[in-house]
């Protein structure tokens, strides 16, 4: 077997293992059941898995597993204990304890004072705090991704296939920028049914076999918003920026799709730590 045919064999596996734990997340995930979806021996499968993606398989496993806690602490009104329980914590205490170490706050505590409580409305109708947005103008931005369908909150599972694609291609850069494109508005859009694109900035000479597939920015003028804080709480900066940012500046929204540009890896940082920049398309 030569390097490019094992290398083909890893990148399959990689989206298989990773498919997997995104739609499993609800149930144990036992590492030896991984290994075998993998094809490979848990005592390989782990140190592949680790050197391509950066992380080890329970590290992952737990991180998205409270990324989906905290958007649903933000974004519904489950009850904490049964988010615990869909988050495979075996009490409410362990559950508190872990989720406090990573968010910096019990989850009952974050779900009133989470970072995303700055965009709710005072008494005044206004936010509670006011933000900083800059008018960028850029060039045409030429992309790679892979598309995502379903909740703009699992859009992860889409950039694990992209960076494991490209790490087992050759093609994968430490210095590649990570963008979100946002296809659908999910105020109209069910769920399940809203697209986007995980991608990074790529020259046009990256071949674009599947699942790879090109996509152009377009330049123009910009409005920047640089969110920081967990991902869950996005979903309000947006709402800002279309209530009260984009009235009060006079401008209008050209027919052109939003995205992000994330600053820095949430394998790296803890969630209150990662900077995105919202890029708004303006006329």
């Amino acid at each position: 077997m030569n390097g490019e045919t094992a290398w083909t064999l890893y990148e399959t596996r990689l989206r298989r293992v990773s498919a997997y734990i995104h739609d499993h997340l609800d149930e144990e995930l036992d590492m030896e059941r991984l290994a075998e979806i993998a094809c490979l021996s848990s005592y390989h499968w782990h140190r592949i898995y680790r050197a391509i993606h950066g992380e080890t398989l329970a590290a992952t496993v737990k991180r998205l597993r409270l990324h989906r806690a905290a958007g649903e602490i933000v974004r519904t009104e489950l009850a904490v204990s049964e988010i615990a329980k869909r988050s495979g914590y075996p009490n409410l205490q362990s559950f508190n304890r872990i989720f406090k170490s990573v968010y910096g706050m019990p989850p009952a505590r974050y779900r009133k004072e989470g970072s995303h409580t700055a965009f709710l409305s005072s008494p005044n109708g206004k936010t509670k705090a006011m933000f900083d947005v800059t008018l960028r103008q850029i060039e045409p931005i030429e992309l790679i991704g892979v598309a995502h369908t379903g909740s703009y909150m699992q859009i992860g599972k889409a950039f694990e296939t992209l960076f494991g694609t490209l790490y087992a291609r050759g093609l994968a850069r430490p210095d590649m920028r990570m963008i979100g494109v946002y296809l659908d508005d999910p105020d109209i859009v069910p769920a399940e049914k809203l697209r986007s694109i995980a991608c990074v900035i790529s020259n046009p000479g990256v071949p674009t076999e599947a699942p790879f597939e090109r996509r152009t920015i377009e330049g123009g003028e910009y409005a920047v918003l640089r969110h920081k804080g967990p991902y869950a709480d996005m979903y309000k900066a947006y709402q800002w920026l279309y209530s009260e940012w984009l009235p009060n500046s006079g401008r209008q929204l050209k027919e052109s799709v939003m995205f992000e540009e994330y600053l820095n890896n949430p394998r790296d940082v803890p969630p209150t730590e990662l900077m995105t920049d919202i890029h708004m398309p303006l006329a």
